[in-house]
């Protein structure tokens, strides 16, 4: 489910869960155990990549609806933990969002040190009032860093996707390139920050992201709502009927 393909000092994780690169279980927990051990494998910096034209269709909801309430209560926990291994990471990660990147899939670019997008036809963001999903508080705090509050607030009460131009313009990612030139563009920022005198770069990147890991801390009550509400009627209806869409338009 990830290709690890090392660039010297510098790792790229790919997501490659066919067709969409879905999160499933599984693969939240397998990235997330690719990201704790990167650095003891002499990996300085990372990258975090897609398949051409999809970088991660979000939560795999089909598979999710079928978990039972035990593995549910296990699910939230571990994604939350992905998300914050992400943020609090000790090497810096760079998103290369290599396509569709919505709902989930964005909100790993979200806590990523640096983001670059394929320039096409493709949409990001935080979607997930569009399905039923109220946005969880930690989640829309990392949206708040990276856009302003006005921005965030307009994103995600509405749950919009944005085009790539979009989404340079209220600052969600940092730069656009063509498909084939983005995980390069990553690796060209990976590069110069590596490039920097190590220690002052390290001390610096913590001090400066104190804020995003801090969002991670005593997170018992967030976690206990969010499970609640997924299984509420007011949840549960509106993602069964998305679905039922997807069934009918893949069938």
């Amino acid at each position: 489910m990830i290709n690890i393909v090392d660039h010297g000092a510098i790792r790229e994780l790919q997501l490659n869960r066919p067709p969409v690169n879905a999160l499933s279980p599984e693969l939240i927990v397998a990235l997330r155990k690719a990201i704790d051990k990167a650095p003891s494998a002499g990996a300085r910096a990372l990258i975090l990549s897609g398949t051409p034209g999809r970088f991660s269709a979000g939560l795999d909801i089909p598979l999710l609806l079928g978990l039972d309430k035990t593995a549910i209560s296990e699910f939230w926990p571990a994604f939350y933990g992905l998300a914050g291994a992400i943020a609090g990471s000790a090497i810096p990660i760079a998103a290369a969002i290599t396509g569709y990147a919505p709902a989930g899939g964005a909100v790993l670019a979200t806590f990523c040190d640096w983001r670059v997008m394929a320039d096409g036809d493709y949409k990001i963001g935080l979607n997930e009032v569009q399905v039923g999903l109220p946005l969880p508080p930690v989640i829309l705090a990392g949206l708040r860093r990276m856009v302003g509050a006005r921005q965030a607030e307009r994103l995600a009460v509405a749950g919009e996707m944005m085009s790539p131009q979009e989404a340079l313009h209220v600052g969600f990612v940092d730069e656009l390139a063509p498909l084939e030139k983005v995980v390069d563009r990553a690796l060209e920022y990976c590069q110069r920050l590596l490039a920097l005198p190590g220690e002052a770069m390290t001390s610096t990147r913590r001090l400066a992201r104190a804020d995003l890991v801090a969002l991670f801390e005593n997170l018992e009550p967030e976690l206990k709502r969010v499970i609640e509400i997924w299984w509420s009627p007011t949840t549960q209806a509106p993602l069964r009927a998305l679905v039922e869409r997807l069934k009918k338009k893949t069938g």
